[in-house]
């Protein structure tokens, strides 16, 4: 029977061929974007297992056995908005600890840099960047240390006295090699830590590889009607159970091992362009993309045992007479409990409100599990709800082509809705998406700021000694004002001294004192009270217009300090404004940086402000992957559904023209059962995704749902319309699957 399986799908015609093509490449597109998603999520732990060295000094690594002391300092420098790693390092002797990517470390007035760094200091006036860092290049930093190629990197060599002593530098023995991912604590600041993976390896598990498996497990029931009526009639001339489930299993498992096979060759073909793909915010290396073994054999073998699982089930749609006489049976409808897991997800989410668990562990066994069975709910009572939907529209219908869609939806409800199972499973993902993130922005979203904010450089100069803000540096020589108010495009420069008599964290716009004459040359920053010579200040201004119950003062009170007595007190920020010009910011970044080597990197309004909002950005984006991944798996699996479709209804449709329907009221059918279950289902989905959004927030965060933007409401209806229009697309070609001819039988 193995044999007659083989010969029945690959030698019995055009037909039995055209059917085994149309499901391998299905099942490919299926499998390829599957293994897709599974190297870009080894890529995203690969690429984070590289931003360890970068932790050390905050990790603690056994010392190597004999090695020298490193001194060693990492900071946060910034170029244009992107985000430079700049690590400086002392060797006291001959075996200190040696970073990846390095064959030995740089000597004082020596640097390594990443290749995009150095392409960009090649690139770049230094006056704008190179002349941050002291001394020449010395080497290129290699790939092993770099998250992704276009990295900004650089080390820095300098002598222990220089380091020693300098706030935020650490003598360390090793090098830390521990993944951040390895890491539960805060003390992982650079990479994505335990609770972020978990947080990732969740959001992919339950949106992204679960839409892609029903678009495979739609690809295995292409052709469906089309095999069952073969296998009616080879039940007919005395084949028995057992050999005809050989045969489905055998036809089943060749058309998907065939759609495994090419869809490896697929993912060879879009692995190249995979890491343009935006996990992280930094693009993957092509050797970051890979798959294991337990990847390889898990879709090798277990998408060809799902075909042949899928093959015997559907064998029960055949009923067989004692006489031998088969025909194709009315199925039995589906019934109600069919939203017995869809309510049951729901009550999982619901029962956490108020009992959160305390570790990120805990939450994940806690909402994936419901978010899973929402999803996976929503797939079981599809089929209810289209019959529900099919039976109101028979009842009411007045036309031809409303009874007839109504008739055939109620008749076989499952192959109805699994037409557009992928697009209603896009819709519930990006409703919950939309719903969580329009809730955190909305409660934690920093507020807007003006252009002259965003683009003012600020010099971080404070230190906090019991809650309370103090200077570090002295007042900036008159050399280094002149030098920054002589760049072009730069508006004033603002230096924010320390006030002994205030500062405290607690207290929002206060700790600082001003020069009157500097503030009247920074006016985005408010004004002094007329022939006032000091005023009161804040302690910075990166909290410009953060509280949004108290907005920032346009007039400040005068002080009692005078200019001269000013002039004496520490400096907690040198703040300058500038046009936002690449020349402008870069040049006055680099004063700073060269005057004040010791301290924190000059940086602007907008990437302070970037980097508090950090975490809410990486919500973002894992938002606006799973948008952009389930809405193509939706279409293709729409794409899939509907080539069977049009062979499921070949021989029936022209049954139907025979008899005298017209062609335009086959069209009308066609719209109608494509139409009724996607927007009956569609309806419960996104009224789904909402409330498991709410209750996810209401439980994880204590947040309430925010109605959606404009975006979401134009993102579901050009979803739905692209649905419509592919099955549109399709309405030509019935005229010529449903004529005379496809009425006979096999």
């Amino acid at each position: 029977m193995i044999r007659l399986g083989l010969r029945m799908a690959l030698g019995t015609g055009r037909d039995a061929l055209l059917r085994l093509l149309v499901i391998a490449a299905a099942v490919a597109l299926g499998v390829g974007m599957l293994l897709a998603t599974l190297a870009a999520l080894n890529a995203t732990g690969t690429q984070n297992a590289r931003n360890a060295w970068l932790n050390t000094g905050r990790v603690a690594a056994p010392a190597q056995p004999g090695a020298d002391p490193l001194w060693w300092r990492v900071e946060a420098d910034h170029f244009q908005g992107r985000l430079v790693g700049r690590v400086d390092v002392a060797a006291t002797g001959p075996h200190s600890p040696v970073p990846p990517g390095m064959t030995h470390l740089p000597g004082p007035g020596e640097f390594y840099a990443s290749p995009a760094m150095a392409e960009l200091l090649r690139d770049t006036p230094a006056a704008q960047l190179a002349d941050r860092y002291p001394g020449r290049l010395a080497g290129t930093v290699g790939k092993e240390a770099l998250p992704g190629p276009d990295s900004l990197v650089v080390v820095i060599g300098r002598r222990p006295a220089e380091l020693a002593g300098q706030r935020d530098a650490t003598e360390v023995r090793a090098i830390t090699s521990l993944s951040p991912s390895s890491c539960s604590g805060p003390s992982c600041v650079v990479g994505t830590n335990d609770n972020g993976m978990k947080l990732i390896l969740s959001v992919v598990a339950a949106a992204m590889i679960f839409p892609v498996l029903v678009l495979i497990g739609t690809a295995t029931r292409l052709s469906a009607a089309a095999r069952e009526q073969r296998f009616a009639a080879m039940r007919l001339v005395g084949a028995t159970p057992r050999q005809i489930a050989v045969v489905a299993t055998v036809e089943s498992t060749v058309a998907a091992a065939a759609g495994v096979a090419a869809g490896f060759g697929l993912y060879a073909l879009l692995r190249p362009l995979l890491v343009r793909i935006d996990f992280t915010g930094t693009p993957f290396f092509l050797s970051d993309l890979s798959l294991s073994a337990a990847d390889v054999v898990a879709v090798a073998a277990g998408v060809p045992l799902a075909a042949a699982v899928s093959a015997r089930l559907a064998l029960r749609r055949v009923r067989i007479s004692p006489l031998g006489v088969t025909r194709r049976a009315t199925p039995r409808p589906p019934r109600a409990y069919r939203l017995v897991p869809l309510v049951a997800g729901l009550v999982e989410l619901a029962c956490f409100i108020g009992h959160r668990p305390p570790t990120s562990t805990g939450q994940v066994r806690a909402f994936l599990p419901g978010i899973l069975l929402v999803l996976g709910g929503l797939v079981a009572a599809g089929p209810w709800l289209t019959m529900a939907g099919a039976r109101l529209m028979a009842a009411r219908a007045r036309r031809a082509a409303g009874l007839v869609a109504g008739r055939r939806l109620s008749d076989d409800p499952k192959a109805g809705f699994r037409a557009v199972s992928g697009l209603v499973l896009a819709l519930c993902v990006t409703t919950t998406a939309v719903g969580v993130i329009d809730a955190i922005v909305h409660e934690r979203g920093l507020p807007g700021i003006g252009r002259a904010v965003r683009d003012t450089v600020a010099g971080d100069h404070r230190a906090f000694v019991h809650d309370r803000s103090v200077g570090t540096v002295p007042t900036p020589p008159d050399s280094l004002l002149a030098a920054l108010r002589a760049v072009p495009g730069v508006g004033g420069v603002l230096v924010v001294h320390a006030d002994p008599t205030g500062g405290r964290r607690s207290a929002p716009y206060s700790g600082g004192v001003v020069d009157c004459a500097q503030l009247a040359a920074t006016p985005v920053y408010g004004a002094c009270p007329e022939g006032a010579r000091t005023a009161s200040f804040n302690a910075d201004v990166d909290s410009y217009g953060l509280f949004r119950n108290r907005p920032w003062p346009s007039r400040w009170p005068a002080a009692a300090t005078t200019p001269d007595e000013l002039r004496r007190m520490p400096v907690m920020q040198i703040a300058v404004t500038t046009d936002g010009s690449q020349a402008a910011v870069e040049t006055v970044r680099t004063l700073l940086a060269r005057a004040y080597p010791a301290d924190t990197p000059p940086y602007t309004v907008a990437e302070e402000r970037s980097e508090q909002s950090a975490k809410l950005d990486g919500y973002r984006q894992l938002a606006d992957i799973v948008i952009a991944v389930s809405f193509p798996v939706a279409g293709c699996s729409l794409a899939v559904a509907v080539a069977g479709g049009l062979g499921d209804r070949k021989r029936p449709f022209s049954l139907l023209r025979l008899t005298g329907v017209r062609l335009r009221t086959l069209r009308q059918v066609v719209l109608l059962e494509s139409a009724v279950p996607m927007l009956a289902v569609a309806v419960v989905a996104i009224g789904t995704g909402f409330l498991a959004a709410q209750l996810f927030l209401k439980a994880q965060l204590g947040y309430s749902l925010q109605p959606p933007g404009g975006e979401y409401y134009a993102m579901v209806a050009g979803g739905i319309a692209a649905a419509l229009a592919a099955i549109g697309a399709t309405l030509p070609l019935l005229a010529r699957v449903t004529g005379p001819e496809n009425a006979r039988n096999e």
